[in-house]
């Protein structure tokens, strides 16, 4: 899907191809499109292709007529995926009268600034609107930190009531999304240390400077929640795996501790079985004598199991 974009007056309209100071967002692209795309835009096929590829790392490029700037952004999979969230690389083909975004998946970044709840949009401010597009990624990753967070929260109240592996499995997917984060988040620091470096970025107004720290911070910001997040999720987790030890040795201990104290009656009925000459045997309470006897042996277990804390 190709959709071109340009800013008039204060509004972002979409318009029917390509304009000069125009924004072309490419969203799953066909190859005719990306073959359409790079004939029309002069640029190499490349440039459009390398950004679909899901492990595709945050670089930054330039060639002859454009520079390639590729990040990664998050993406939201849903709470009831085998990991809620991840990232993907979203391209982003910076040319001297136009910008053009590709992703393989449509993101939020993107549809943020398709229904213009980006401030200060304007295309034409191609520079400016490279620094918006790494501000929205950084505050989505912020934000589904919070959620990952947030949902680890409910299940630890959870599994305070009852440990069941789904909720396991689910805190180890939120790992993962961790992990996957932090990868990303540290790549994306590096990719805009390299960025400040060009020469595009020595022309960059005062406020748009100051939008460029802004993203630094917040980048820095999201890399220090995510391994906070993370390191509280393994801890959480090894507690969580260390209860359900204790417990499974509580119980086992319990079960042997009753299994003797209830052989101890047993041995003695056995022993007032066999055919042989017993104690007792010619007693008209023999019966409930051998019961007394095998009542206090149990009683005597019971005392010597609750006095070693078996119990």
């Amino acid at each position: 899907m190709i959709q071109y974009f340009k800013t008039s007056g204060n509004q972002l309209i979409e318009i029917n191809g390509v304009e000069r100071d125009c924004w072309v967002n490419v969203v799953s692209p066909t190859p005719e499109e990306i073959e359409y795309l790079a004939q029309k835009l002069l640029i190499a096929t490349e440039l459009l292709t390398d950004p679909l590829d899901a492990d595709e790392s945050p670089r930054v490029e330039q060639h002859k007529n454009c520079l390639l700037i590729v990040c990664r952004v998050p993406f939201e999979l849903g709470w009831d995926a085998d990991w809620p969230y991840h990232t993907l690389p979203l391209g982003i083909v910076f040319k001297r009268d136009l910008i053009v975004t590709v992703s393989s998946k449509p993101t939020e970044v993107t549809q943020a600034f398709v229904e213009q709840r980006i401030k200060s949009l304007n295309t034409a401010m191609r520079e400016r609107m490279v620094l918006q597009i790494f501000l929205k990624s950084a505050t989505l990753f912020l934000r589904y930190l919070k959620n990952i967070n947030n949902k680890a929260d409910e299940i630890q109240l959870t599994l305070h009531k009852s440990t069941r592996n789904r909720e396991l499995l689910q805190l180890l997917n939120f790992e993962k999304s961790l992990v996957y984060f932090t990868t990303s988040l540290k790549s994306n620091e590096l990719m805009m240390a390299r960025l400040q470096q060009l020469s595009m970025m020595s022309s960059l107004r005062e406020n748009e400077r100051e939008l460029i720290e802004d993203v630094i911070i917040e980048t820095k910001q999201a890399i220090e929640m995510s391994k906070i997040y993370s390191n509280i999720l393994g801890s959480m987790m090894g507690a969580h795996s260390s209860i359900i030890s204790n417990n499974l040795n509580i119980t086992i201990r319990f079960l042997t501790s009753v299994t003797i104290i209830l052989s101890l009656p047993i041995l003695v009925a056995s022993l007032y079985g066999m055919n042989v000459v017993l104690p007792f045997q010619n007693n008209t309470n023999a019966f409930w004598i051998v019961m007394l006897i095998a009542i206090a042996l149990s009683g005597l277990g019971v005392l010597y199991f609750r006095k070693k804390n078996l119990f």
